[in-house]
């Protein structure tokens, strides 16, 4: 990259994190559904969402010259198509993603802490910062179960939704708040569905975002530990495999407790384990970034094997192997930054 363009690379960098750090203040104080009301102008969007309209000229500013609002005859709007990505209850929006990546920037000072002296940062250090900035745990794959899992995920194996219908015994391993199994206990009724996850905390909101489905249940484990007596038809693992301390032991369990005529349907990452098949990939960047923000440095600071969110496919389907898992096959799913290995013994 020539110097000139290596200057706009970054100039473009700065502005998209700018941007990121106002869309998040646009949402926490109501700006975007103001406008999503219909064109305005700085004084009437200040009005509608209760503001200073002297700071919200200026935010409009960002978000025209940003290219998220347009501007014309002195009115400012928001385009529906625009809208769609920040608003709404679906998987397009992207909200969730957004306020996430800026709480993360909380963390920082430990971070860097950790990059001096070794250790790292322990997941309960992130929750003020979350919170603080308007993200919850979990919002950024619930809508990606609702429009997605039945269909897009689950519906990538041959024969697992006909299983499910049938009745099967499933495990959600690191389970979080619950949105994976609320949709499946949903669609599949026959099938009784247990969440595992090491955060008590998170497993009572499991409770409440299930409450009244019958055939979930949620426990309180480290997955290292698991057993199962008798053992499970599916065990599923959505994003949650490369965050284990140790996921070799992990991935051992998961063999050990599934059935023999079993599967275990994971689904992580689609990037390659070496980063230089993953130059020109769009999403990578944000990804390594995301990896040692959070995934990485959680794990250290545990003492754990820090694979990391950018571990690949070629590293995970070597320690499926290892585990005991004699069929895996990599399939695609309806986000170009995930896959679905289905496993089976």
């Amino acid at each position: 990259m020539e110097e000139k363009d290596f200057a706009a690379h970054l100039t473009a960098t700065m502005t998209g994190s700018a941007l990121t750090m106002l869309i998040g203040l646009g949402h926490r104080t109501g700006l975007f559904e103001a406008a999503a009301r219909g064109p305005a102008t700085s004084a009437g969007l200040a009005e509608r969402a209760g503001l200073e309209e002297r700071y919200v000229r200026e935010w409009l500013g960002a978000m025209v010259t940003g290219g998220i609002f347009t501007y014309a005859a002195g009115e400012y709007t928001f385009p529906p198509e625009h809208a769609k990505f920040l608003l709404g209850e679906t998987a397009s929006n992207l909200m969730p993603s957004l306020l996430t990546l800026t709480a993360f920037t909380g963390i920082l000072p430990e971070l860097e802490r950790a990059f001096a002296e070794g250790g790292g940062v322990p997941r309960s250090a992130y929750g003020p910062h979350l919170e603080t900035l308007g993200a919850k745990t979990g919002d950024s794959w619930k809508h990606i179960y609702r429009e997605h899992l039945v269909d897009g995920f689950f519906g990538a194996v041959p024969g697992l939704k006909e299983k499910l219908t049938a009745g099967a015994r499933v495990l959600d391993l690191g389970c979080g708040t619950g949105n994976a199994i609320a949709v499946a206990a949903r669609a599949f009724p026959a099938s009784r569905f247990t969440g595992l996850d090491i955060t008590a905390s998170v497993v009572d909101q499991a409770r409440e975002t299930t409450a009244g489905l019958p055939n979930a249940e949620f426990a309180v484990g480290d997955a290292a530990e698991l057993s199962a007596d008798p053992p499970y038809d599916v065990i599923t693992a959505f994003d949650a495999i490369h965050d284990q301390d140790r996921p070799d032991v992990v991935l051992r369990r998961i063999r050990g407790a599934l059935a023999p005529d079993g599967l275990f349907f994971m689904v992580d990452t689609n990037f390659s384990s070496d980063v230089a098949k993953n130059v020109g990939d769009p999403m990578a960047a944000l990804y390594y970034s995301i990896s040692l923000m959070y995934c990485t440095t959680t794990s250290l600071a545990e003492g754990g094997a820090a694979l990391g969110a950018m571990w690949g496919t070629e590293k995970a389907t070597e320690m499926l192997a290892d585990a005991g898992f004699r069929h895996v096959d990599v399939l695609g799913s309806p986000r170009p930054q995930n896959c679905v290995y289905v496993c089976r013994p």
